[in-house]
């Protein structure tokens, strides 16, 4: 088949499960079940028709609103739709086989990681911890770091930022990083090896940085003591390594 068409395909089950992973985002922190129970509006508690739960293109035809009530749709939904949907497009049109499909379900699992910590501040275990133990395993199989190069780069990934928030709490009293953090970075670990962490960490700090300083030029710096979602940062940069993985150990030799 070729890559466009595989693209498509990946672009179309994307958006699809996008469509599930923002009902994820948007009902687990609340404790309400993401399976049982129909889709309705939140203004005013109507089911869904089915026509209006067709991913991306629901939400603009009707202006990002409830065909009934006109109340306000959360764009989170329309949002992890179009990114889930570049994401399989992406995976399948760079990679192939079981490449393509491993890219697509880590890239994925990611999303959820990056939109719970840029919405709540948050990085579950129920996700984080599976994503370390799916990279160790997935090293033992053709295409992975080495079993032991793995297990060496979660350990020191986690044990890397877990340290720099041991170091910063003893100086400034407060927590700079949660261990969420520190657990998806082990994550990063497991899935590339060592020789690739560094570029990670290079590009979501990067990132970072970048979006502080947006931050602080619109509205202004932020407080030494607000919350940042790192880990939403960490999240894209990991996929983002996994998809370049080949062109970045040529680099690297």
């Amino acid at each position: 088949m070729a890559p466009v068409w595989r693209a498509i395909g990946g672009a179309v089950l994307g958006a699809i499960i996008g469509s599930f992973l923002a009902t994820l985002v948007v009902r687990w922190p609340t404790d309400k079940s993401v399976v049982a129970g129909r889709s309705r509006c939140d203004g005013c508690n109507r089911a869904l028709r089915p026509h209006e739960l067709i991913p991306l293109f629901s939400y603009l035809i009707h202006r990002g609103r409830c065909a009934r009530c006109g109340a306000r749709i959360d764009p989170v939904h329309f949002l992890a739709e179009l990114v889930a949907a570049g994401i399989g497009a992406a995976s399948f049109l760079f990679l192939s086989g079981v490449a393509a499909i491993t890219a697509a379900l880590l890239g994925w699992a990611l999303l959820v990681l990056a939109a719970l910590d840029l919405r709540h501040f948050w990085l579950p275990d129920r996700i984080t911890l599976p994503l370390v133990f799916a990279g160790l395993g997935f090293s033992f199989l053709p295409g992975g770091a080495a079993p032991l190069d793995a297990a060496i780069a979660a350990t020191a990934g986690f044990a890397l930022l877990f340290l720099l928030n041991t170091l910063y709490r003893m100086l400034r009293g407060r927590d700079g990083l949660g261990l969420g953090d520190a657990k998806l970075f082990a994550a990063a670990g497991a899935w590339l090896g060592w020789q690739l962490l560094p570029f990670v960490l290079l590009l979501s700090s990067a990132a970072a940085l970048i979006a502080i300083a947006i931050r602080a030029l619109r509205s202004g710096a932020p407080s030494v003591t607000e919350k940042f979602p790192f880990g939403a940062f960490l999240a894209v940069s990991i996929w983002v390594v996994w998809v370049a993985e080949d062109s970045l150990r040529h680099y690297i030799g």
